[in-house]
């Protein structure tokens, strides 16, 4: 049965350590693709904390969980282990897939940054599905990506689950540290709405095109990393899926919790 594709809007990485509205929707997600779509196969994340020039795909048997925030944060978030094995099969079908684009088989460099394992450890606590990252080539386009991302398509007759994990809105030096709950930025509200927006019409052209939107697109996407695994999602996305979008709301004034699922 095909998989459904899903975005989630990830925060911070303390929400790992947290049981909230926002990762019990996060558990519901996974709970429904197992009820109704069955059990993925495997797991392939697009997650902002990835930048290669280049495309690179984890290939190991067990991807190592890394650690990529500042010290900080809580000793307890260092301590998190999200320890699912990876798929190099999955690696070697994904670098087939985008040929003739070259792609790194990473053996040992990378592993599962915080944008994925800080979502998969609350909607797949149990951490034995395999897992493989998808890195983002900071030499593409929002049109180069969305292209590639269209190559994904077939994984999900496959039973592959692709998943994108970044924020719609993602500006920290605006946010209000103090207040998770305080009003949205008006700027971050429009943004958030138009690409919502933009998501439920199918206009993904709008989207590719978002720098359009001027200053709110420039405050509520600063530098393009969080923006990019959206691109993934639309572009595994197919025209007949039905489009939820759960939770929705902005945290610390700045911070889309916005996730999306393309459900078949």
């Amino acid at each position: 049965m095909r998989m459904p594709v899903l975005f989630f809007g990830h925060g911070s990485p303390v929400i790992a350590l947290q049981n909230n509205v926002t990762t019990q929707h996060w558990r519901h997600m996974a709970l429904r693709v197992e009820q109704d779509y069955g059990r993925p196969k495997a797991i392939l994340s697009v997650s902002a904390h990835w930048l290669t020039r280049g495309v690179a795909v984890t290939a190991m048997p067990v991807p190592p969980t890394i650690h990529d925030f500042g010290p900080s944060l809580p000793k307890a978030l260092f301590d998190v282990r999200y320890p699912a094995p990876g798929s190099p099969d999955l690696a070697r079908k994904i670098a087939s897939l985008f040929a003739p684009i070259s792609v790194t088989l990473d053996t040992w460099e990378w592993g599962l940054d915080h944008g994925t394992w800080s979502v998969l450890c609350k909607a797949w606590p149990d951490a034995d599905i395999p897992i493989v990252q998808l890195s983002l080539d900071i030499t593409r386009s929002p049109q180069k990506h969305y292209a590639l991302a269209q190559k994904l398509k077939p994984l999900r007759d496959e039973g592959i689950l692709i998943i994108g994990t970044g924020n719609i809105v993602h500006n920290l030096p605006r946010m209000d540290w103090g207040n998770q709950n305080c009003q949205p930025y008006p700027w971050a509200q429009s943004f958030d709405d138009y690409i919502v927006q933009a998501i439920a019409k199918g206009n993904i052209q709008d989207i590719i095109d978002y720098e359009t939107q001027g200053e709110s697109a420039s405050l509520s996407v600063p530098s393009p990393d969080h923006f990019w695994p959206l691109f993934y999602t639309l572009g595994a996305a197919q025209p007949e899926d039905r489009i939820v979008f759960e939770p929705r709301h902005i945290e610390h004034g700045s911070l889309s919790m916005t996730s999306v699922a393309w459900w078949p």
